[in-house]
């Protein structure tokens, strides 16, 4: 039917530990998809996030609030979190009736922080299961704060989380290092930043490790951890910085591959670009060069071209 609201709907599941700026992505991400002409609706699933500071089309808050469980259950923050995951789980039609309305539409779920949601329980992988049997194409966008490539020993730990939240999670995965901007303030890295991001060989960092005496008594177990992870050889990362519009869009791209946006009607892609997202060469939307000729500066050559013109 001519000027029905697609049936397959796309988004992100915006995933990471506390503070690794979850929120702040879901607002930049979506002022740069409105930029772009999507329809974008943001989607709250922390039950303990407050005061948000975007538009808010749908807060799992309505359903059921931390506060209230703790009183009622008397529960911590993290206990109490995992029973309302669970209760959200054990709800889902509240769910749907609240994302049915907002069917062409670009979501961005704004997921808890606590990790073991990624890592072992099941409630949100649920979920996130339930919503791909709605026809709703999610990537998981998973962000780690970039300040532990300073520190050998926690980049091994978020090498091991990041590869153990994609295998629980079972959605297309994309891994982020976020405030970019503010690495500097962090210390000086080891390597260059493409050492971290396309996580090359990391024996380099158990050298630096066996510096410490605190860690050279665990070199052998660093060396299994390092092993388990590049036998897998699934993870790595795109630097962001959601200050800087480039920044984002190359985050866009990799997640429109990552779930197929790229490859539908939505915004009338051409054969071309189609084919050169998945040899995996740059491409550009329609949308977004329309953006780029709104923020970017004319070149010389452009100018001139315009002159003879007139």
């Amino acid at each position: 039917m001519a000027g029905a609201a697609p049936t397959t709907a796309f988004g992100q599941a915006v995933i990471g530990p506390p503070g690794s700026g979850k929120t702040t992505y879901c607002l930049g991400m979506s002022e740069f998809l409105r930029a772009l002409g999507r329809r974008v609706a943001v989607v709250n699933m922390d039950p303990a996030n407050e005061g948000l500071p975007y538009e808010c089309a749908v807060d799992v808050g309505e359903l059921v609030g931390l506060g209230d469980v703790m009183d009622a259950l008397q529960l911590g923050p993290n206990g109490g979190l995992l029973y309302c995951m669970e209760y959200l789980e054990a709800n889902l039609d509240w769910l749907r009736a609240k994302l049915d309305p907002l069917r062409g539409h670009y979501f961005l779920f704004d997921c808890p922080g606590q990790v073991e949601l990624c890592t072992h329980h099941g409630a949100l992988r649920s979920i996130f299961s339930q919503m791909t049997q709605w026809d709703l194409r999610l990537t998981a966008v998973h962000l780690v704060d970039s300040h532990y490539c300073t520190d050998p020993a926690k980049f091994i730990s978020v090498l091991c989380t990041s590869l153990a939240t994609m295998l629980h999670v079972e959605l297309p995965h994309v891994n982020l290092l976020s405030k970019m901007d503010l690495i500097e303030h962090y210390g000086k890295l080891a390597f260059n930043l493409d050492y971290y991001t396309e996580v090359l060989d990391l024996s380099y960092l158990l050298d630096h490790l066996a510096a410490d005496p605190f860690f050279r008594h665990y070199r052998q177990l660093n060396e299994k951890l390092v092993q388990l992870i590049e036998d897998y050889s699934l993870v790595s990362f795109i630097p962001l910085n959601i200050q800087d519009k480039e920044s984002i869009q190359r985050v866009l791209q990799a997640v429109d591959k990552a779930n197929g946006y790229c490859f539908g009607v939505q915004e009338q892609r051409s054969l071309e670009a189609m084919m050169s997202a998945a040899m995996g060469a740059d491409f550009h939307f329609s949308s977004t060069l329309g953006l780029q000729e709104k923020y970017l500066v004319p070149s010389e050559q452009s100018v001139e071209q315009e002159a003879m013109q007139l």
